[in-house]
């Protein structure tokens, strides 16, 4: 059972007299929940997962890590009370992440000796199949969070290669940046840059049409250097960032969220040993975020 240790922690000036920010969210990772704004868990699924989203009709889509039941990995679609509407096992080494294109189709990726990047129909039929330029000695960490862009190509982090990738539905690259270090989400915002979460190097980046980092975010910006494994990543409409601390323990910061000043608004810790690989930000002080969710 989750027990979250401390739900929420405001860092804000007592001069300003502003109420507290509160989230709720989904987590996914060794657990999979969805939290209240109070931090109780209000949803769970018995399975480790790798990304995930709160649909439209109140379903959770999520991708599986490997398991006896699933060994190479899989995305579902389950409601809240945990029943399959939809399920796509993967072929090959494991599923990295999920996203709904469409009123009845879903893209992911498979990791494996040919990643490719997939959209299947409701009725599990593969309707677009694009390779994607990874290398292949490790597998694991070929690529992450891929998305679907306005445009309808696909933006791929891929981490051993440092890269951020924009392939179209060919697989053509059409834009490319390098990171400073393995990328595990990217974002393409409505500027046109693109933030990206880069792991074990502890930072994000916001990198510009050319690639250039316009905006930098690592632990000397931060007091007691909380930042430890910077995988998930989600910019809210404020502008504010909130991303994920994955390898951190019980009991240290799991969420952080920073202005574009860099100060510290939000922070969610709990007392689980695992730490939250990938979320999604539900609402802001009881309000549903507005448009789709940057992340």
């Amino acid at each position: 059972m989750l027990r979250p240790l401390l739900a929420l922690l405001l860092i804000a000036s007592a001069a300003s007299g502003a109420d507290p920010i509160t989230h709720s969210f989904l987590a996914t990772g060794a657990e999979t929940a969805i939290f209240d704004a109070a931090g109780k868990a209000v949803w769970t699924y018995p399975h480790s997962t790798r990304d995930g989203w709160v649909l439209e009709n109140g379903n959770v889509l999520l991708t599986l890590s490997k398991s006896k039941t699933y060994p190479h990995g899989a995305i579902v679609e389950v409601t809240r009370e945990n029943k399959v509407v939809f399920e796509f096992a993967g072929t090959q080494d494991e599923v990295n992440t999920v996203q709904l294109v469409g009123k009845d189709r879903y893209m992911l990726t498979e990791a494996g000796q040919k990643p490719r990047l997939l959209e299947v129909s409701k009725d599990g039929k593969i309707e677009v199949e694009v390779p994607l330029d990874a290398q292949t000695k490790d597998t694991h960490l070929q690529t992450r969070m891929a998305r679907k862009l306005a445009n309808g190509n696909y933006l791929v982090p891929q981490l051993l290669d440092k890269v951020v990738r924009e392939y179209d539905a060919k697989g053509k690259v059409v834009w490319e940046a390098k990171t400073p270090n393995m990328p595990f989400t990217a974002i393409r915002l409505e500027n046109g840059n693109t933030l990206a979460a880069c792991t074990h190097g502890n930072l994000l980046v916001e990198l510009d049409a050319k690639g250039k980092t316009v905006w930098e975010l690592t632990n000397d910006d931060l007091d007691g250097k909380p930042i430890k494994d910077a995988c998930g990543a989600q910019r809210l409409p404020n502008g504010n960032t909130v991303f994920t601390s994955y390898a951190s323990k019980a009991k240290e910061l799991r969420l952080i969220e920073v202005t574009k000043e860099k100060k510290v608004v939000w922070t969610y810790t709990d007392d689980r040993k695992a730490g939250i690989h990938h979320f999604q930000i539900l609402d802001t002080n009881g309000k549903k975020l507005d448009g789709a969710a940057m992340r």
